[in-house]
């Protein structure tokens, strides 16, 4: 079995120090195979701020990949956005702003949305799109193939809606297609799992909530996801739980627990996967 542990939106510079605590105990505890980081690390793109947040994954003892939100450019210092804006994410974070992870039993993409003309707005362009359908396309079939961006590629409420990925349609199609099973991202501070239809092949959407940050979403409360990819069994099945912060216990507690099967792709009699 492979432990995936996603976190979103820790804003760090309005993180709470007792939920950090708990993300690093509840990681401890569940050891991940890898941690995703699905933007959003800082409030303010400032560098102690992003040097706070590397510590902070540090301590999770695990490999990671983290991509930038919208609030890791600078906001008020606009000779920084124009003209090196993921300056200080870089210096935290390394030089891979679409980083990739692949072991035996996953492959996760992860892929930049932010522009630095846009305020919260994200956008993923034909090119990202085609390079990410051209490494979900060369996978293994025992792997769990995952993408991450940071705006939503789709909603469960209409005042979400605002908050889509530009070009959410075509590269939900064209990664489902390709073999996605998994598109997860956070920028709303909402956590769900949905699946969308109409997709060539079954894929998941799973969005994650704030992770340590105060700036909880109408009373939603902190929580990140736990993927569990199992292809051990009969069954190849995806455990996609999500682990809420209980103030009173100082810790966080499995809340929900969606469980899927991902479609594996069939070889032709050549050998060719179709």
């Amino acid at each position: 079995m492979s432990v995936l542990l996603q976190i979103s939106d820790t804003h760090f510079g309005t993180e709470q120090p007792p939920v950090v605590e708990a993300v690093v105990a509840l990681a401890a505890r569940e050891r991940p195979d890898l941690v995703v980081l699905s933007g959003d690390i800082s409030q303010r793109a400032r560098r102690n701020q992003f040097r706070r947040a590397r510590a902070f994954i540090d301590r999770l003892g695990a490999p990671w990949i983290a991509i930038p939100g919208n609030h890791d450019i600078p906001l008020f210092n606009l000779y920084a956005r124009f003209v090196h804006p993921y300056a200080n994410h870089v210096e935290a974070f390394g030089d891979d702003l679409e980083p990739v992870f692949e072991s035996t039993s996953l492959l996760v993409q992860g892929v930049n949305t932010t522009r630095n003309l846009r305020h919260t707005v994200g956008e993923v362009s034909d090119a990202q799109v085609e390079r990410v359908a051209a490494r979900l396309a060369g996978a293994r079939p025992n792997q769990l193939r995952v993408v991450v961006v940071h705006q939503p590629v789709a909603v469960t409420q209409p005042s979400d809606v605002k908050n889509l990925l530009r070009g959410h349609d075509s590269a939900l199609a064209r990664w489902a297609a390709a073999g996605a099973d998994v598109v997860m991202g956070g920028h709303i501070h909402l956590p769900y799992v949905i699946a969308p239809d109409g997709l060539a092949r079954p894929a998941w959407v799973v969005q994650a909530g704030t992770a340590v940050s105060s700036r909880i979403r109408d009373g939603t409360p902190n929580s990140v996801n736990l993927l569990r990819w199992n292809v051990d069994g009969d069954t190849d099945r995806c455990d996609i739980e999500q682990w809420n912060y209980a103030v009173a216990d100082a810790a966080f507690g499995l809340a929900k627990v969606t469980s899927v099967e991902p479609a594996r792709p069939s070889m032709s009699s050549r050998g060719e996967r179709v």
